[in-house]
């Protein structure tokens, strides 16, 4: 089975990036999405960009990227939580159907 691989950056790559985590896990355990996830700065995030196939940020990040990029601040924030939630299901269940086409 396909997995969806994920790359989860916040400022320092510890502290909101590991919050994020733990939901986006149990959000997409729910959805039945496999994904495997890699936590990072957004300092890494150009240079890590091309391993994977989603990029989630708890932080602003204004430069253009590669990958489909989600905000996942109302995981932490709880503001727009489902909205969210919903926004990353929906980014990864798109992978997940190109790659089903290539």
């Amino acid at each position: 089975m396909q997995q969806v691989r994920i790359l989860i950056a916040c400022g320092s790559g510890i502290a909101t990036s590991t919050v994020a985590q733990e939901r986006v896990k149990e959000i997409l355990k729910k959805e039945g999405i496999p994904a495997v996830i890699t936590k990072g700065t957004v300092g890494q995030v150009h240079n890590l960009q091309d391993g994977v196939d989603v990029i989630l940020l708890t932080t602003r990040y204004n430069k253009p990227l590669d990958k489909p990029v989600v905000s996942v601040f109302g995981l932490i924030s709880g503001i727009n939580e489902e909205q969210t939630a919903q926004d990353v299901v929906d980014a990864c269940r798109r992978v997940l159907d190109e790659n089903k086409e290539s």
